[in-house]
């Protein structure tokens, strides 16, 4: 008898749990909306604060009274669209058939990315636009400016791909033949109250144990005096004669790319705003903020100075979009924290 083959089903939840191949995390699906917008924005994460606002969320026991609520701020400078991607599709899914890009690069990116002098990028878009028939989507490149930010040590810009919403492929393109080479700030893409995806990489913590890694039982009584007891009793049976991926063992722990859905924001400010939201002495680990600010509701991934892309919410089906009224943000000092 022949053995049965068969693609394995189900989720791998958070396995395999290895090491995240870059920082800037790589956005795999985006929803499709007919707005003519761009569907993602990078910021930096810049610490925690609390927050005193009035519960609008209808049917809630703490309907209309105040209450509080720890909030994420991220720092978003402005970041540029220096290219439009054109996808096709065949057999193996999306593959990349045309790019294009902007003139007048930042100067931390001509090191690496140089264009011919006789770079014509209204021509290259005119031989785009003649290849729409075969476009399965349009994307657009965009690159960070994380020398703006302060809190920020590093000069390179990161380079992400961002999805763009539309009601079709040709919508899609001209909305993104009229932002190449502009600045875009966050303002432009979301909204007070509006729920977002927040991907990044999480804090990595290195080599750990399988009781610290998945919370394995410590070893008592006579098995732990007689070998150790950090350790898991037994890795699998006599037969499949192999261990199992589902083993409970030591290895990597963090420092994986994570996606938390339906993040709630509560305010976009600009850099005209952000003496209502820097703390005394600056925020641990960061600094004080000089440009514009995302506010957040609750906790999201990585640590103080890490690369978060917001995303449009890919599971927005019941969700509460109002932005409530804050009328409170604490500045005081989180050094003692």
């Amino acid at each position: 008898m022949t053995r049965h083959h068969q693609p394995r089903s189900g989720s791998m939840a958070f396995s395999p749990r290895k090491r995240a191949a870059k920082e800037t995390p790589k956005v795999r699906s985006w929803p499709e909306t007919e707005e003519s917008c761009l569907l993602g924005f990078p910021g930096y994460k810049v610490g925690m604060t609390h927050v005193t606002m009035l519960d609008n969320v209808k049917n809630s026991p703490t309907s209309g009274m105040e209450v509080s609520s720890p909030v994420t701020i991220l720092e978003t400078p402005p970041v540029v669209v220096m290219g439009v991607r054109a996808y096709r599709k065949d057999t193996r899914g999306l593959k990349t058939l045309n790019d294009v890009m902007a003139k007048d690069l930042d100067e931390d990116l001509t090191r690496k990315i140089t264009l011919p002098k006789d770079y014509d990028v209204e021509a290259k878009l005119d031989e785009m636009k003649e290849q729409l028939d075969e476009v399965e989507d349009i994307r657009v490149l965009l690159h960070t400016k994380p020398r703006l930010a302060s809190g920020i040590p590093k000069k390179k810009p990161e380079i992400i791909e961002c999805g763009i919403g539309g009601k079709s492929v040709e919508d899609k393109f001209e909305f993104a033949r009229s932002l190449l080479g502009k600045e875009v700030n966050p303002a432009d893409s979301f909204s007070d109250g509006e729920h977002v995806d927040t991907i990044a990489v999480t804090k990595g913590k290195g080599f750990q144990g399988p009781v610290k890694r998945f919370g394995v039982r410590i070893q008592y009584g006579k098995a732990a005096r007689s070998s150790k007891a950090r350790h898991v009793g037994s890795i699998g049976p006599w037969t499949p004669a192999r261990t199992m991926w589902t083993v409970a063992m030591a290895g990597q722990m963090g420092y994986h790319k994570r996606t938390e859905f339906n993040k709630k924001i509560l305010r976009i400010a600009d850099e005209s705003q952000v003496d209502e939201v820097n703390p005394k002495g600056g925020f641990v680990k960061y600094g004080l903020i000089k440009n514009g600010y995302v506010m957040i509701k609750g906790s999201i991934p990585g640590p103080s100075k890490r690369l978060v892309i917001l995303r449009k919410a890919v599971r927005p089906i019941g969700k509460h979009n109002d932005a409530p009224e804050i009328t409170h943000i604490s500045t005081a000092s989180k050094q003692g924290v």
